[in-house]
């Protein structure tokens, strides 16, 4: 989740649950419990209201942009069980399609990195992660893959860098390739106190699942995977209802993962968002804090700012 400016003036008429910048940061969509997405250009420090766009029945929980080269596309998920793409045309957003695939709440929706395609996950309460993928040559929108991710419920999911852990680290080498993109892969949270790993599979042409991180003693309401800008490791980090965050450490795709704690919050933990160096981890909690950390030379976690509304 991106905050908007301090002096930002949402427009919405209830509690706003998410908002994101796209690709290039001149764009901003909000979502609320008023049934809205509303999508605002961004100039320096002023906003304006561009577009508002209705038709979930329910409170709208989240918002994402996909990267620019498919054009001006935003998904929006909703307590009324839909995900809808919006396209925008000469300034005026349209919803191109409706996935109507979930039977509860869609909770959390992500795109995967522009490598893999044109491709939407999305989690729900009724325990599925569904893998939404646009066919160029058909021109259509289709659900490839359901998968029951956790039985008690779904409450957030996210695509891991297509690029696996060290692969940038290790082209500084001159005499080393340009790394090809890997297999894609998600994470998901559950209800059931889980961290799951799902990695596509070019024979069954599915998501199977790869690991089953165990920490969390009460549901995991996100995770996050950190930018591979350069990192000679893969890093997820998870948050969760029991009031702490843990890093997950990868150093290669046949590698387990090494969790170390961040920190017991004084609230629950509900999003963790990284920098786009990935190298600075944003925790938000529910004493209305948010809260910076860093990884020193020791490789120890280190608070190096705190924002309190």
């Amino acid at each position: 989740m991106v905050n908007a400016p301090m002096n930002f003036d949402s427009h919405h008429e209830d509690v706003i649950h998410d908002a994101q910048f796209d690709y290039y940061g001149k764009r901003l969509a909000t979502c609320s419990s008023d049934r809205t997405i509303r999508i605002f250009d961004v100039d320096g420090e002023s906003q304006t209201l561009i577009d508002t766009l209705k038709g979930h029945d329910g409170p709208v929980w989240a918002v994402a942009w996909a990267h620019p080269k498919y054009g001006s596309l935003l998904a929006s998920a909703s307590y009324d069980g839909r995900i809808f793409i919006w396209k925008e045309v000469n300034g005026q957003f349209t919803k191109i399609h409706e996935h109507t695939g979930h039977s509860a709440s869609v909770n959390s929706i992500a795109w995967a990195p522009p490598e893999h395609g044109l491709v939407l996950a999305s989690a729900s309460s009724d325990g599925y992660v569904c893998i939404t993928t646009y066919d160029g040559e058909s021109g259509t929108w289709g659900t490839s893959t359901k998968i029951q991710a956790h039985v008690i419920g779904v409450n957030a999911v996210a695509w891991a860098p297509s690029t696996v852990a060290g692969a940038l680290y290790a082209a500084h080498d001159t005499h080393a390739e340009s790394p090809a993109p890997s297999a894609a892969r998600f994470a998901s949270a559950g209800c059931d106190n889980l961290i799951k790993l799902w990695q596509f599979s070019p024979e069954t042409k599915t998501y199977e699942p790869v690991a089953t991180l165990d920490a969390h003693t009460d549901w995991v309401r996100d995770v996050a995977f950190a930018p591979n800008v350069g990192i000679p490791a893969q890093y997820l980090a998870s948050c969760s209802q029991d009031k702490t965050v843990y890093i997950w450490t990868q150093t290669s795709p046949v590698a387990g993962f090494e969790k170390k704690k961040l920190h017991t919050f004084a609230d629950v933990v509900w999003r963790v968002s990284w920098s786009l160096a990935g190298d600075v981890l944003a925790v938000s909690s529910g004493d209305n804090k948010v809260t910076l950390w860093r990884e020193n030379v020791e490789g120890e976690w280190e608070c190096i700012s705190t924002l309190e509304e």
